[in-house]
């Protein structure tokens, strides 16, 4: 797994967008809402993603894996190295996190980016 390889996942998903936040992180978007964010000054690439309540526990105790800082309160895990998932995990993971986040966006919003 590349950063190209995630960029290229999340490029697929109706209504996201991406930009640089803190001066380093590729964060994506839908609707103004972050899903994925990317530490493209590590090395190896880390990221940090929202999973759901009920996998959050599961996947921190994964090698590799922990509460996202700052985050955590949010179920957002964080990954010391991107190549520790197969591109199959990220493209449900990027999926799950992308379908959480558009869900929590108002009715309007959904509608105005035709995500609804």
């Amino acid at each position: 797994m590349t950063i190209d390889d995630i960029r290229e996942i999340c490029q697929t998903l109706p209504a996201v967008t991406e930009d640089i936040k803190w001066g380093q992180d590729l964060v994506f978007s839908v609707g103004a809402k972050m899903f994925c964010v990317a530490g493209l000054e590590q090395s190896p690439v880390t990221a940090s993603f929202k999973v759901s309540d009920e996998e959050f526990e599961e996947m921190c105790q994964r090698p590799g894996f922990k509460p996202a800082p700052y985050m955590a309160k949010h179920k957002w895990v964080w990954v010391d190295d991107i190549r520790k998932m197969k591109k199959t995990e990220w493209k449900k993971y990027l999926g799950q996190a992308y379908e959480l986040v558009k869900m929590k966006l108002s009715g309007k919003m959904r509608r105005e980016l035709g995500v609804d």
